[in-house]
């Protein structure tokens, strides 16, 4: 089982669009997605399930925020395959060739790093390496465990964009990162910084359990997929000038990238949580929807390739 979290610094990138979709591609092609939303803002869950369904059966229980009050609260951690929902319109249109299920997120999933935070401390150096390892490995433990039931072939974790403990949950349970990032000065800025935060949580993460007496872990290696540009406009079958400036500079500072890209299409991403199901598995699209949903079978290719799923 496949682990990628997907994430970037700046907001507004496309990135819940993309993991969206990728799963939807992903799936209709035959594979078993789980989908975990560790985004407060919930927009991922609210792309599969509606509002009014969603506040009548999940707040009390099946909500990652509910998950990690519990680990909060002394618990012994809930299953993650108990939180598990499979989204009944976009598997219909699966139409039984694979799987796409999902772990929901909460509005109130910001209030949980607080408190997760405040568990960090120790008496001595030693008690905070221990607590610190504990502490960012709940969520690998929960995945390490759904793992055993052999339920999925991959898991895309949709990150905020910030770097908080649950961002730092998801990185350490992650074989793969895949950023998203639409092609212009303040998407690309940030690529650089996100990059160094993980490579700084991996030196810590591998560092403290080598002095962690007692308890065997795993040392941790996410690799980077690479940047998926998202929100392209195109001029002649190119992306226009403007854009194109910051994919080259992306690449000239020496960070992969993935060779297609998401085409801009406002009204079609706009529509797509309404109804319930991803772009990419749009019913009798028009000639600009299928350019773009060409280019996001085009990146699930390259995507695939990568990962060697």
């Amino acid at each position: 089982m496949k682990v990628v979290s997907v994430m970037n610094y700046k907001g507004g990138v496309g990135k819940t669009t993309v993991t969206a979709n990728l799963a939807g591609d992903l799936a209709f092609r035959g594979y078993n997605v789980l989908l975990i939303d560790v985004d407060p803002q919930t927009n991922l869950t609210f792309s599969f399930i509606q509002p009014d369904i969603w506040n009548k059966s999940f707040p009390n229980s099946k909500t990652l925020k509910k998950w990690f009050d519990n680990i909060i609260d002394g618990n012994t951690p809930t299953p993650l395959i108990d939180l598990t929902f499979d989204p009944e319109t976009v598997n219909k249109l699966l139409e039984g060739k694979g799987r796409l299920s999902l772990i929901s997120s909460d509005l109130g999933l910001i209030n949980v790093d607080v408190d997760l935070a405040s568990k960090l401390g120790g008496g001595n150096i030693g008690q905070i390496k221990k607590s610190f390892l504990k502490n960012h490995k709940w969520l690998a433990n929960g995945l390490k465990e759904l793992e055993s039931n052999n339920l999925y072939d991959i898991v895309l974790i949709d990150c905020p964009p910030n770097f908080n403990i649950v961002t730092k949950n998801s990185i350490v349970a992650s074989d793969y990162i895949l950023i998203p990032a639409k092609p212009d000065y303040l998407s690309t800025l940030g690529i650089d910084y996100l990059l160094r935060h993980v490579k700084q949580l991996v030196k810590d993460f591998n560092d403290f359990i080598k002095s962690d007496d007692g308890i065997v872990h795993k040392e941790i290696n996410p690799q980077i997929l690479g940047v998926l540009f998202t929100m392209v406009q195109t001029h002649g079958g190119e992306p226009i000038a403007a854009q194109r400036q910051y994919i080259n500079q992306t690449k000239e500072l020496g960070f992969a990238t993935f060779t297609p890209y998401i085409k801009e299409n406002k009204t079609i991403f706009g529509n797509a949580p309404e109804a319930g199901y991803p772009v990419v598995l749009k019913i009798g699209a028009n000639k600009t929807e299928k350019e773009v949903i060409q280019g996001i079978e085009e990146f699930t290719n390259e995507f695939i390739k990568k990962i060697n799923l």
